[in-house]
């Protein structure tokens, strides 16, 4: 069976975990990282140097990189339309996947770090505010695309979905305002309707 090293409430190991459970893939998920440690060790370190989350074991193949694992789990036990027949389909999940990660995920760690890591205290607000703001710059990119898309790729839900669709739940769910993005609003409901989303995405931020 597959492992997934990780921790649960990773954004990363979400995006896994739900991936997994969309294709039907049973997997073996080990508490890895965070509270629960272990991710320093000799051992752990052998198969991700970074020390970070999430790390996929299969036999004697092991692959780190969250959205390497996505796509891995799609191309390897996915089928059409989740991991698409086209090549240039599958491209166009890459985009997406790979805008996410340099164009808003940034922003959202900012967020994240302040207002669920960071103590009201120590809380920087003026970085809360300028990491929103960029962010929502980002969101209405997305929000602009969904005008005529169900979903990122069209009418039917793709790997290509997956990180963004996780982000979306911290953006919705996180004590900040948000502009009136209603087509990303409507996306991200679809999403937080289906059982898989639920179970390992829609966690109680920590």
């Amino acid at each position: 069976m597959i492992k997934i090293l990780g921790r649960p409430n990773s954004v990363n190991v979400q995006k896994v975990m739900w991936t997994a459970a969309e294709i039907g893939v049973n997997v073996d998920r080990q508490d890895i990282g965070g509270a629960f440690g272990g991710n320093d060790t000799e051992d752990y370190l052998a198969k991700n140097p970074n020390g970070q989350v999430p790390t996929l074991v299969d036999g004697d193949f092991v692959l780190w990189e969250s959205q390497a694992i996505v796509r891995y789990l799609s191309e390897s036990h996915g089928a059409a339309p989740w991991y698409p027949a086209s090549l240039k389909d599958r491209g166009l999940c890459s985009q997406w996947m790979d805008w996410y990660i340099a164009n808003l995920h940034p922003a959202m760690t900012v967020m994240f770090w302040q207002l669920i890591r960071t103590s009201d205290a120590d809380r920087n607000n003026a970085a809360v505010a300028t990491a929103a703001f960029d962010a929502a710059k980002e969101w209405a990119i997305l929000d602009k695309h969904l005008e005529n898309n169900v979903y990122l790729l069209g009418d039917e839900l793709t790997m290509g979905d997956v990180p963004l669709g996780c982000a979306a739940y911290r953006w919705h769910s996180m004590d900040i305002e948000r502009p009136d993005l209603p087509n990303l609003k409507r996306w991200w409901d679809s999403l937080a309707a289906r059982d898989a989303y639920k179970k390992h995405v829609m966690l109680p931020l920590t």
